[in-house]
Protein backbone atom coordinates (compact mmCIF):
# COMPACT_ATOMS: atom_id res chain seq x y z
CA UNK A 1 0.00 0.00 0.00
CA UNK A 2 1.42 3.37 -1.01
CA UNK A 3 2.11 5.51 2.08
CA UNK A 4 3.66 8.58 0.46
CA UNK A 5 2.10 11.35 -1.57
CA UNK A 6 2.39 10.78 -5.28
CA UNK A 7 1.76 14.37 -6.39
CA UNK A 8 1.64 17.95 -5.21
CA UNK A 9 -0.17 21.09 -6.28
CA UNK A 10 2.13 23.55 -8.04
CA UNK A 11 1.84 27.33 -8.03
CA UNK A 12 0.61 27.28 -11.64
CA UNK A 13 -3.14 27.72 -11.77
CA UNK A 14 -6.10 28.58 -13.96
CA UNK A 15 -9.47 30.02 -13.01
CA UNK A 16 -12.49 28.12 -14.26
CA UNK A 17 -15.74 29.63 -15.48
CA UNK A 18 -17.18 29.66 -11.95
CA UNK A 19 -14.20 31.59 -10.61
CA UNK A 20 -12.55 28.65 -8.83
CA UNK A 21 -8.77 28.28 -8.90
CA UNK A 22 -7.48 24.96 -10.25
CA UNK A 23 -3.83 24.08 -9.71
CA UNK A 24 -1.59 22.09 -12.01
CA UNK A 25 -0.24 18.96 -10.35
CA UNK A 26 3.25 17.49 -10.40
CA UNK A 27 4.19 13.87 -9.78
CA UNK A 28 6.51 13.30 -6.82
CA UNK A 29 7.17 9.60 -7.42
CA UNK A 30 7.01 7.12 -10.28
CA UNK A 31 3.80 5.11 -10.66
CA UNK A 32 1.95 3.54 -13.58
CA UNK A 33 3.12 5.37 -16.72
CA UNK A 34 3.92 8.52 -14.77
CA UNK A 35 7.47 9.56 -13.96
CA UNK A 36 8.56 11.66 -10.99
CA UNK A 37 8.55 15.28 -12.08
CA UNK A 38 5.84 14.86 -14.74
CA UNK A 39 3.31 17.68 -14.83
CA UNK A 40 -0.33 16.69 -14.87
CA UNK A 41 -3.65 18.42 -15.32
CA UNK A 42 -5.51 20.76 -12.98
CA UNK A 43 -7.32 20.02 -9.75
CA UNK A 44 -8.95 22.27 -7.19
CA UNK A 45 -7.65 20.44 -4.11
CA UNK A 46 -5.73 17.32 -3.13
CA UNK A 47 -8.93 15.47 -2.31
CA UNK A 48 -9.86 15.46 -6.01
CA UNK A 49 -7.17 12.88 -6.84
CA UNK A 50 -6.22 9.88 -4.72
CA UNK A 51 -2.62 9.33 -3.66
CA UNK A 52 -3.36 5.60 -3.80
CA UNK A 53 -3.40 3.51 -6.97
CA UNK A 54 -2.27 4.73 -10.40
CA UNK A 55 -5.06 7.25 -10.98
CA UNK A 56 -3.85 10.37 -12.78
CA UNK A 57 -5.07 13.60 -14.32
CA UNK A 58 -3.04 14.85 -17.27
CA UNK A 59 -2.92 17.29 -20.19
CA UNK A 60 -5.43 20.11 -19.62
CA UNK A 61 -8.02 17.99 -17.85
CA UNK A 62 -9.76 19.60 -14.88
CA UNK A 63 -11.14 18.13 -11.66
CA UNK A 64 -13.08 20.35 -9.27
CA UNK A 65 -15.77 20.54 -6.62
CA UNK A 66 -16.12 17.34 -4.62
CA UNK A 67 -15.26 15.17 -7.63
CA UNK A 68 -12.87 12.28 -7.01
CA UNK A 69 -10.57 10.34 -9.32
CA UNK A 70 -9.11 7.18 -7.83
CA UNK A 71 -8.15 3.56 -8.44
CA UNK A 72 -6.39 3.33 -11.81
CA UNK A 73 -8.66 5.84 -13.54
CA UNK A 74 -7.25 8.27 -16.09
CA UNK A 75 -8.64 11.70 -16.96
CA UNK A 76 -6.89 13.53 -19.77
CA UNK A 77 -7.24 15.72 -22.84
CA UNK A 78 -9.63 18.60 -22.15
CA UNK A 79 -11.96 16.48 -20.04
CA UNK A 80 -13.75 17.94 -17.02
CA UNK A 81 -14.94 16.11 -13.93
CA UNK A 82 -16.81 18.18 -11.36
CA UNK A 83 -19.67 18.29 -8.89
CA UNK A 84 -19.80 15.11 -6.80
CA UNK A 85 -18.75 12.83 -9.66
CA UNK A 86 -16.51 9.79 -9.16
CA UNK A 87 -14.22 8.30 -11.79
CA UNK A 88 -12.50 5.11 -10.66
CA UNK A 89 -11.51 1.54 -11.48
CA UNK A 90 -9.85 1.45 -14.89
CA UNK A 91 -12.17 4.10 -16.31
CA UNK A 92 -10.98 6.64 -18.87
CA UNK A 93 -12.44 10.11 -19.39
CA UNK A 94 -10.84 12.11 -22.18
CA UNK A 95 -11.29 14.34 -25.21
CA UNK A 96 -13.73 17.13 -24.40
CA UNK A 97 -15.89 14.91 -22.24
CA UNK A 98 -17.60 16.17 -19.10
CA UNK A 99 -18.65 14.17 -16.06
CA UNK A 100 -20.68 15.96 -13.40
CA UNK A 101 -23.40 15.71 -10.78
CA UNK A 102 -23.45 12.48 -8.75
CA UNK A 103 -22.26 10.48 -11.72
CA UNK A 104 -20.00 7.46 -11.37
CA UNK A 105 -17.81 6.20 -14.21
CA UNK A 106 -15.98 3.00 -13.36
CA UNK A 107 -14.88 -0.47 -14.42
CA UNK A 108 -13.34 -0.29 -17.89
CA UNK A 109 -15.78 2.37 -19.04
CA UNK A 110 -14.79 5.09 -21.51
CA UNK A 111 -16.34 8.57 -21.80
CA UNK A 112 -14.85 10.67 -24.58
CA UNK A 113 -15.45 12.97 -27.53
CA UNK A 114 -17.91 15.70 -26.56
CA UNK A 115 -19.95 13.38 -24.38
CA UNK A 116 -21.51 14.59 -21.13
CA UNK A 117 -22.54 12.27 -18.31
CA UNK A 118 -24.50 13.93 -15.52
CA UNK A 119 -27.19 13.55 -12.88
CA UNK A 120 -27.11 10.23 -11.06
CA UNK A 121 -25.99 8.32 -14.12
CA UNK A 122 -23.68 5.30 -13.95
CA UNK A 123 -21.39 4.21 -16.79
CA UNK A 124 -19.52 1.00 -16.11
CA UNK A 125 -18.33 -2.36 -17.36
CA UNK A 126 -16.90 -2.00 -20.87
CA UNK A 127 -19.46 0.65 -21.81
CA UNK A 128 -18.53 3.60 -24.01
CA UNK A 129 -20.21 7.00 -24.20
CA UNK A 130 -18.86 9.18 -26.99
CA UNK A 131 -19.56 11.66 -29.76
CA UNK A 132 -22.09 14.26 -28.66
CA UNK A 133 -23.95 11.78 -26.48
CA UNK A 134 -25.69 12.89 -23.30
CA UNK A 135 -26.34 10.42 -20.48
CA UNK A 136 -28.20 11.82 -17.49
CA UNK A 137 -30.85 11.21 -14.86
CA UNK A 138 -30.72 7.75 -13.32
CA UNK A 139 -29.50 6.05 -16.50
CA UNK A 140 -27.28 2.99 -16.16
CA UNK A 141 -25.08 2.28 -19.19
CA UNK A 142 -23.16 -0.95 -18.74
CA UNK A 143 -21.82 -4.13 -20.29
CA UNK A 144 -20.52 -3.68 -23.83
CA UNK A 145 -22.99 -0.92 -24.67
CA UNK A 146 -21.83 1.93 -26.91
CA UNK A 147 -23.86 5.12 -26.63
CA UNK A 148 -22.74 7.28 -29.49
CA UNK A 149 -23.34 10.28 -31.72
CA UNK A 150 -26.33 12.44 -30.79
CA UNK A 151 -27.69 10.04 -28.18
CA UNK A 152 -29.89 11.41 -25.40
CA UNK A 153 -30.17 8.87 -22.58
CA UNK A 154 -31.93 10.22 -19.50
CA UNK A 155 -33.00 6.89 -18.04
CA UNK A 156 -32.87 3.15 -18.64
CA UNK A 157 -35.83 3.41 -21.01
CA UNK A 158 -33.70 5.38 -23.46
CA UNK A 159 -31.22 2.67 -24.37
CA UNK A 160 -30.95 -1.10 -24.81
CA UNK A 161 -28.36 -3.49 -26.17
CA UNK A 162 -28.24 -7.05 -27.43
CA UNK A 163 -25.20 -9.28 -27.50
CA UNK A 164 -24.38 -12.32 -29.65
CA UNK A 165 -25.67 -11.30 -33.07
CA UNK A 166 -23.86 -11.20 -36.40
CA UNK A 167 -20.78 -13.05 -37.58
CA UNK A 168 -18.68 -11.69 -34.68
CA UNK A 169 -21.31 -12.18 -31.96
CA UNK A 170 -20.99 -8.46 -31.35
CA UNK A 171 -23.02 -6.17 -29.14
CA UNK A 172 -25.56 -3.92 -30.86
CA UNK A 173 -26.68 -0.84 -28.93
CA UNK A 174 -29.92 1.07 -29.51
CA UNK A 175 -30.56 4.51 -27.99
CA UNK A 176 -32.75 7.55 -28.18
CA UNK A 177 -31.43 10.43 -30.29
CA UNK A 178 -31.92 14.12 -29.57
CA UNK A 179 -34.47 14.37 -32.41
CA UNK A 180 -36.51 11.49 -30.92
CA UNK A 181 -35.38 8.91 -33.49
CA UNK A 182 -33.56 5.71 -32.53
CA UNK A 183 -29.83 5.43 -33.11
CA UNK A 184 -27.93 2.18 -33.61
CA UNK A 185 -24.28 1.36 -32.94
CA UNK A 186 -23.15 -2.01 -34.30
CA UNK A 187 -19.45 -2.59 -34.94
CA UNK A 188 -18.32 0.32 -37.13
CA UNK A 189 -21.91 1.12 -38.15
CA UNK A 190 -23.72 4.12 -36.69
CA UNK A 191 -27.04 5.38 -37.97
CA UNK A 192 -30.78 5.42 -37.44
CA UNK A 193 -32.96 2.35 -37.13
CA UNK A 194 -34.10 2.75 -40.74
CA UNK A 195 -30.49 3.02 -41.95
CA UNK A 196 -29.60 -0.03 -39.88
CA UNK A 197 -32.28 -2.08 -41.67
CA UNK A 198 -30.97 -0.93 -45.04
CA UNK A 199 -27.40 -1.81 -44.09
CA UNK A 200 -28.42 -5.25 -42.85
CA UNK A 201 -30.18 -6.06 -46.13
CA UNK A 202 -27.25 -4.73 -48.14
CA UNK A 203 -24.67 -6.70 -46.16
CA UNK A 204 -26.46 -9.92 -45.29
CA UNK A 205 -29.15 -10.28 -47.94
CA UNK A 206 -31.72 -12.90 -46.97
CA UNK A 207 -29.50 -14.92 -44.65
CA UNK A 208 -30.31 -16.03 -41.13
CA UNK A 209 -28.10 -13.25 -39.79
CA UNK A 210 -30.18 -10.70 -41.68
CA UNK A 211 -33.40 -12.18 -40.32
CA UNK A 212 -32.08 -11.99 -36.76
CA UNK A 213 -30.95 -8.38 -37.13
CA UNK A 214 -34.23 -7.34 -38.74
CA UNK A 215 -36.25 -9.02 -36.01
CA UNK A 216 -34.10 -7.22 -33.47
CA UNK A 217 -34.78 -3.93 -35.24
CA UNK A 218 -38.54 -4.64 -35.14
CA UNK A 219 -38.31 -5.39 -31.44
CA UNK A 220 -36.46 -2.16 -30.76
CA UNK A 221 -38.94 -0.14 -32.76
CA UNK A 222 -41.62 -1.38 -30.39
CA UNK A 223 -39.33 -0.88 -27.39
CA UNK A 224 -38.73 2.80 -28.16
CA UNK A 225 -42.21 3.67 -29.42
CA UNK A 226 -43.68 6.60 -27.46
Amino acid sequence: MRKVKKFKLTSEFIVDISGVKLFRIKALIEFGNVKAGDLGGYIEKEENLSHMGDAWVSDDARISGNAQVFGNAQVFGNAQVFGDAWVFGNARVFGNARVSGDTQVFGDARVFGNAWVSGNARVFGDAQVSGNARVSGNARVSGDAQVFGDARVSGDKDYAYAHGFGSCNRTTTFFRLKDGDVGVRCGCFYGTLAQFRDKVCETHGETKKAQEYLMLADLMEIRFKN
